[in-house]
């Protein structure tokens, strides 16, 4: 005999979120924030973060403080000190050593920097024990396509747990993406931009020792342009250490097949690779490049996004993708972190409307309803912008690699190009956004 539909007490409102990285633990914040009930699900052991170092800008920041105050404090706590609030390119080719070609202002103590380690270390400090639970992959979803009967999420153990709602917040690899997708879709797998990098957490008194690179140098954010490649470096923890980032055209344009087909966004480094692809610049970026670790801690990273095949669509169903499950980019724009965070604010506002609205008296409310109009009302909010930032990265690398035939080296132009994206991605309005999506989801659910 089939077993009767869950009535509200059986079955309570609660969010399932896929993956404890940055998207993932900040959404957990801010659903604890509204009283909204969650489960976080990490395939890994314990909380952990790859990379070196962050920064979150402008309208990051806000949507921090939006999710909870406790997420902008706990950034705030780590965050490193600028040495100056600007962006500041150079032209790291020239003859000329340390040619100004733009400096752009952030704002007071704007776009702050950090150890990823560091961050997500604090932010998992504010999260309940019993709501995070570790070892979980996701094998399938299941929606029960009825009203209270929710999604029945999978997992490689052989375990399996029920949720109102299903956020994949699992990052460029997503399982969930494959789901909203589907496995066939050209979109569900990211494709190689042809760029790879190399980074590196290097000790400070040991950039500052490097007479080419100095006390200033080191202390302050600076981005070296050039032919075919950049190199970025700004201090974090607390000013002991100095974040690089090397970024190269790959001149092989594909990233080896066998890697591909496991699923690997990295290989073994080679430290004479980036020292040749220097060995005519300026002696800062060579002594940059030399203060790289030797070869046996060296690996290189593929530089995967969705610019080539975007997702169609961020939700189907009672299921939704949200940061680089949805909409991976490249780093080159700083934006990637921040537009996660601006999807994890729309969401939490959309859930704590719908958590309301299904805690209303009787068992006749339609949630499934309401769970797939606030869905679709981020899906609608969200896709345009994050789209955009897809693109407007994939032409800021060109910008810096000096590809772009109409700009070049020319430092005028590059000023005016690369200002106009970065502040339409700073100076977004994520309070109108949230609002916009709730007026969305009124409009679809009734």
């Amino acid at each position: 005999m089939p077993s009767a539909i869950p009535t509200r007490k059986e079955a309570p409102f609660e969010v399932a979120i896929i993956g404890a990285g940055i998207v993932g633990v900040t959404l957990s914040l801010g659903l604890l924030a509204r009283n909204i009930p969650f489960t976080l699900y990490e395939r890994a052991s314990s909380f952990r973060e790859i990379g070196a170092g962050i920064g979150f800008s402008p309208n990051a920041e806000r949507a921090m403080g939006l999710l909870s105050p406790d997420i902008l404090s706990a950034f705030k706590r780590v965050a490193n000190p600028n040495g100056e609030d600007y962006f500041q390119w150079v032209d790291g080719f020239s003859s000329d050593q340390n040619k100004l070609m733009y400096k752009l202002h952030v704002g007071k103590d704007g776009f702050q920097g950090c150890r990823r380690s560091d961050i997500l270390e604090e932010w998992a400090k504010l999260l309940p024990a019993n709501r995070v639970q570790f070892g979980k992959e996701i094998s399938s979803l299941i929606d029960s396509g009825t009203n209270n009967g929710g999604v029945r999420l999978e997992f490689t153990d052989g375990t399996s747990a029920k949720a109102s709602v299903v956020i994949g917040c699992d990052g460029i690899r997503s399982r969930v993406r494959q789901h909203v997708l589907s496995k066939a879709s050209p979109s569900a797998t990211p494709g190689y931009t042809r760029k790879f990098c190399y980074r590196a957490l290097v000790d400070m008194n040991a950039a500052i020792a490097k007479p080419a690179i100095g006390k200033g140098q080191a202390l302050t954010r600076f981005m070296y342009n050039g032919p075919r490649a950049h190199v970025i470096t700004y201090p974090v923890g607390n000013n002991t250490l100095m974040n690089v980032l090397v970024v190269l055209s790959d001149p092989k344009q594909n990233w080896p097949e066998e890697l591909v087909k496991q699923g690997k966004h990295t290989a073994d480094g080679s430290k004479a690779e980036v020292v040749n692809a220097f060995k005519e610049w300026n002696p800062t970026v060579r002594e940059i490049v030399e203060l790289l670790p030797e070869e046996s801690t060296l690996e290189k990273w593929a530089i995967f996004d969705m610019a080539e095949h975007r997702a169609e669509t961020y939700a189907k169903g009672r299921v939704c993708i949200a940061g680089d499950a949805a909409h991976a980019t490249g780093p080159h724009l700083g934006a990637g972190g921040g537009l996660g965070i601006e999807d994890a604010l729309c969401l939490a506002g959309l859930m704590e409307v719908v958590q309301k609205r299904c805690q209303q008296d009787g068992n006749d409310y339609d949630e499934k309803m309401v769970v797939e109009a606030a869905l679709k009302a981020y899906n609608d909010v969200r896709y345009d912008r994050t789209q955009w930032v897809v693109q407007a990265t994939r032409e800021a690398v060109d910008l810096f690699h000096w590809t772009n035939k109409e700009v070049g080296s020319d430092a005028e132009k590059f000023g005016r190009e690369i200002t106009q994206k970065f502040h339409r991605i700073w100076e977004y309005d994520v309070q109108g956004m949230v609002k916009e999506a709730l007026g969305k989801m009124d409009g679809l659910a009734g």
